[in-house]
């Protein structure tokens, strides 16, 4: 059907809100972003890093999903079957604490409502907040497909999550005991590693004096937490050490407590830090916990869950831990225990949910055994089939953490979770791990922990593809993905974990390449917080510039691994990139003359503008493909942004012009077809970066399909390759800028004709401008244009060098000789008394000695920049002369 020319044009103003309006949705209910299944392609998948369902979307999440969007977009049109899977994680502690806070402020707690009502609750805070991030992932146009949107909690991953748990106990590598863990005292709950968030905290070193059980004399200790030395079982030196070497298997009495605790020798011991004495308290500080372990020492707990000092505290029970730590300090002063306080700025680890200090905490809990899994992992990066990490830098971080990993302490105090598949019998304590519950249940108590979110995020690439069931038409389809994109902060804690959990239970890579970034800063080059108040919500980035200026300025502002620093200029200037695409495709629709895409032809005779910006457009695609494929979307960018703005439109339509307002209906026509043809392909090389504009503007353009979605992607195509129109279009650029900048020079406008004589090396050259007078005609404006290779220069004029030529322009046709005389030495005056004065003001040597430095600076940078000014001057003046 022929649309009319209503249809086809562009209003005259781009507006982002009206262009990206309602296209999401023409999308997506076209299907053009779902998996098809075509056995004929190739399939291409990602799997979405889940956002918690907690709430917005910052700037690091539109980092991350647009360089999906566009890696996606690029094989879509590449012809592969593609598929983005989308999905969320239920992030127990974020999300168990959001609706939490929801009932304090009702009057409620969790208790109040029981755990099945409560997680009744938090389900339908999760469907809330979940529409809200598609809502979010709208705006930013992710062409993800919705029709396999997965939940880490709903049936299939659960699921999936229970088979890992249960196999993993089963070998041995899940196990439960005691352990010192990350504890949350407000929430009371364990945490992850990554859940820790550290701060610089102005706080003190407490010396104190042990003194020896025989009475001849005292070792001394110190701490930063001496409420923890009520829970001291044992002082410890280094072996070596010999001002304690006859101390060793001597006894000390606790101060306040009078428990009698040994002094033992350890290597761990640090000899020159401090006294070279440590307190020993296995139950409140990990390495202490392993020098307990060594030494079968007593665990003794002094702190309730809350934060609170418990029996084993003595007089100070009850009492919140930091106003036990001032009682205590009271206490041990007056007994003269305590001789020294010392400042000591050291860093705390704090609750990245609840801001409360974090207390290493002696907790029986589920862990994972990781030193088999970790062995695993690294091997693979041995193998054929290995994870490629760009950069790959990063391959060196992550193996540098799986070769010293840790246990990981994988149960939560939460009920919002996957609850562990563990019960422990009712009269004598046996525990049973299972993928069903026990058939005599009501003889059963189930664990009340849930598992760490990272545990069923560890799963995602596979557990979404409907793994366990290795038969699934995805899994076989559709995994190992082909690419993760993620930042660089959470490497140790969701990408090592998705590499080792795939090896273990399914014998592969989850994923071919990981493509690093790195993390969103201010313009100062501070990471965004809300202590700073310098966070952006790309929502409101998208309501004032649009969703493409946004996704242009996060893809194209950085390299692989970088850190990208935001600024609304920047941001701004996206957006005049795009005012500038759409005004020359205004231009280019009001020149079609009603072109179909049948009617496109470019086989006829070409002009040199024609033959350069098909060629150029060929080298361009080149580059961008490659850059692409690379992940270096900055460079691609880089190259887009230079065709475009550079050639496309500041050269080729302005040359375009001659053609499409000329008298010849043949060259109209080629013209048209070459400027629709070049326009549509770059608008497929654009929509990756910036899908909404790129689709509106195809849409208008002749064009073939439903949705430049489904388009293909541009190919170089071998018969518009002419690198003679390239070095020709050189030259002529380089004549026209020259001549534009002699004009410049001496205030001389474009509109003013003055005489241009071009004096080429060979008559080859002669040929090659004379063919292409009628550009240089129109865009230098000559009033009489002499080309050849020997010309007779009048002895005032000024002159430019290019390739293979040299041009004059007389001054007479310029300027008035006399008049301009007179300006520059009116100038040259100026200069003089200007260098005059700050060179007396250099050659007092008061003023050198007592000034600021960076002034100094600043009067030198002056007199040289008038010395250069005035020399300039006197030059022009020389040549005026004569």
């Amino acid at each position: 059907m022929e649309k009319n020319k209503e249809e086809i044009a562009l209003p005259t103003k781009y507006d982002p809100a009206v262009v990206e309006k309602k296209r999401y949705q023409f999308w997506v209910e076209g299907k053009f972003f779902e998996a098809t299944g075509d056995e004929e392609k190739e399939p291409f998948s990602i799997v979405i890093p889940p956002p918690n369902v907690t709430g917005k979307l910052h700037l690091g999440h539109a980092w991350d999903t647009t360089l999906q969007d566009i890696i996606t977009r690029i094989k879509r049109m590449q012809g592969y079957d593609v598929l983005w899977l989308p999905g969320m994680d239920h992030a127990g502690i974020a999300t168990q604490a959001k609706v939490e806070a929801k009932l304090r402020e009702q009057g409620k707690n969790r208790y109040d409502l029981g755990r099945e009502a409560f997680i009744s609750n938090v389900w339908e805070w999760k469907e809330e907040y979940a529409d809200f991030i598609r809502k979010q992932w709208e705006k930013l146009g992710l062409g993800l497909d919705y029709s396999r949107e997965r939940f880490t909690l709903d049936k299939g991953l659960s699921e999936a999550v229970r088979e890992v748990f249960v196999t993993l106990y089963e070998k041995d590598l899940i196990y439960r005991g005691e352990y010192i863990i990350n504890w949350d005292p407000a929430t009371k709950t364990a945490l992850s590693d990554i859940e820790v968030i550290y701060e610089e905290v102005q706080g003190h070193f407490y010396h104190m004096k042990y003194p020896l059980k025989d009475g001849s004399g005292h070792i001394e200790v110190a701490t930063t937490r001496p409420e923890t030395m009520l829970g001291d079982t044992a002082v410890a030196v280094h072996p070596d050490d010999e001002r304690y070497k006859n101390l060793i298997g001597k006894t000390v009495i606790l101060p306040l407590v009078g428990r009698e605790i040994e002094i033992i020798a350890d290597d761990y011991v640090d000899m020159e830090f401090g006294s070279g004495a440590v307190k020993i308290t296995p139950a409140h500080d990990p390495n202490d916990f392993e020098i307990g372990n060594r030494h079968n020492l007593e665990r003794i707990l002094v702190m309730n869950e809350d934060g609170t000092m418990n029996h084993n505290a003595g007089k100070y029970e009850g009492l919140d831990r930091f106003t036990c730590r001032k009682q205590l300090v009271k206490d041990l002063q007056d007994e003269g225990i305590l001789f020294k306080i010392e400042d000591h700025t050291h860093s705390v680890g704090h609750s990245e949910r609840s801001g409360a200090v974090v207390e290493p905490y002696l907790s029986t809990q589920w862990f994972v055994n990781m030193q088999p899994l970790a062995d695993t992992a690294v091997a693979l990066q041995n193998e054929e089939d290995k994870v490629h990490f760009v950069p790959d830098r990063f391959e060196r971080t992550y193996l540098h953490w799986m070769e010293n990993i840790r246990d990981w302490c994988i149960s939560r105090q939460l009920w919002w979770g996957h609850r562990i598949p563990a019960w422990y019998h009712k009269k004598t304590g046996e525990i049973y791990v299972g993928r069903d519950e026990p058939k005599d249940k009501e003889n059963w108590e189930q664990d009340t922990d849930v598992l760490d979110t990272w545990f069923s995020s560890a799963l995602w690439p596979f557990s979404t593809m409907d793994w366990p069931n290795t038969e699934a038409e995805d899994f076989k389809r559709f995994f190992p993905t082909n690419v993760l994109v993620t930042g660089y902060d959470i490497i140790f804690f969701w990408v090592a974990r998705m590499i080792f959990q795939s090896k273990e239970f399914t014998g592969k890579r989850p994923f071919k390449d990981v493509l690093i970034h790195g993390l969103v800063r201010d313009a100062e080059g501070r990471k965004m917080s809300k202590s700073l108040g310098n966070g952006v919500d790309p929502m409101d980035v998208i309501d004032k510039y649009g969703a493409d200026s946004l996704r242009y300025f996060l893809s194209t502002g950085s390299s692989p691994g970088q850190d990208l620093r935001f600024t609304w200029e920047k941001v701004e200037s996206t957006w005049n990139f795009a005012n500038k695409i759409w005004n020359a495709s205004r231009f280019a629709l009001k020149n079609m003359d009603d072109l179909t895409y049948e009617d496109i032809d470019l086989t006829g005779e070409k002009s040199l503008a024609d033959n350069w910006i098909l060629t150029r457009l060929n080298e361009t695609i080149d580059q961008v493909t490659r850059n692409v494929e690379k992940y270096e979307f900055g460079e691609a960018g880089r190259h887009l942004y230079n065709f475009i703005w550079d050639e496309l439109c500041d050269w080729y339509i302005e040359m375009a012009k001659l053609s499409l307002y000329g008298e010849d209906e043949t060259a109209k026509q080629t013209t048209r077809s070459v400027l629709a043809y070049v326009l549509d392909q770059t608008m497929r090389m654009l929509h990756p970066f910036m899908p909404f504009i790129t689709e509106e503007i195809w849409q208008k353009i002749p064009h073939n399909g439903d949705s430049i979605t489904q388009a293909a992607w541009p190919e170089v195509q071998k018969q518009f390759h002419d690198p003679k129109a390239v070095n020709e279009m050189k030259r002529l650029v380089s004549i026209i800028k020259s001549v534009r900048n002699i004009r410049a020079e001496v205030d001389t406008p474009m509109s003013k004709q003055v005489e241009l004589l071009i004096q080429a090396e060979d008559e080859t050259v002669v040929m090659e401008l004379e063919q292409n007078r009628h550009y240089l005609e129109r865009f230098c404006n000559p009033s009489h244009l002499s080309i050849a290779t020997s010309l007779t220069v009048p002895d005032k004029s000024m002159s430019a060098v290019v390739t293979g030529a040299e041009l004059f322009l007389p001054l007479e046709g310029l300027i008035d000789i006399d008049k301009e005389i007179g300006r520059l030495e009116t100038e040259y005056e100026k200069w003089s008394k200007e260098v005059e004065r700050v060179q007396k003001k250099l050659s007092n040597e008061g003023f050198v000695k007592k000034a600021p430095v960076k002034v100094v600076e600043e009067e030198k940078q002056k007199e040289k920049d008038y010395l250069e000014k005035r020399a300039k001057v006197e030059a022009r003046l020389k040549e005026l002369k004569g």
